[in-house]
């Protein structure tokens, strides 16, 4: 169904792997404790396992909690390089990675001019 998840204000995608068994409550912790953000502030917040085959998606739209998750048959999902617990993704980065293609690579195919 269109427009069924609200479109966040800002979308984090966390560099550590979690444990893909926490549900919302665990990840809310998460993002309180570990990322140092507000789970409540109208940001997604994504979450990759540690064999990169899944993703959790997290997000508060003001009424409720959506907790999503997205499995890769073949592949894996690339995940941001160490060093800040997160990092903020761009709407294009954001399409990029749920296709399972490497979402780092889209700067560099862009023309100077319409980079993310």
């Amino acid at each position: 169904m269109p427009g069924l998840i609200a479109h966040p204000r800002q979308i984090w995608f966390s560099v550590a792997a979690v444990d893909m068994r926490r549900g919302i409550d665990g990840l809310s912790s998460h993002v309180q404790q570990v990322l140092e953000h507000a789970p409540c502030a109208g940001s997604a917040f994504v979450f990759r396992n540690r064999a990169g085959n899944r993703i959790k998606v997290l997000l508060w739209d003001g009424t409720g909690v959506w907790l999503c998750q997205r499995r890769l048959h073949e592949g894996r999902f690339i995940g941001p390089k160490p060093g800040e617990p997160c990092v903020s993704l761009t709407t294009a980065q954001w399409e990029w990675l749920i296709a399972g293609v490497d979402w780092r690579r889209l700067s560099s195919v862009l023309p100077a001019g319409l980079q993310a």
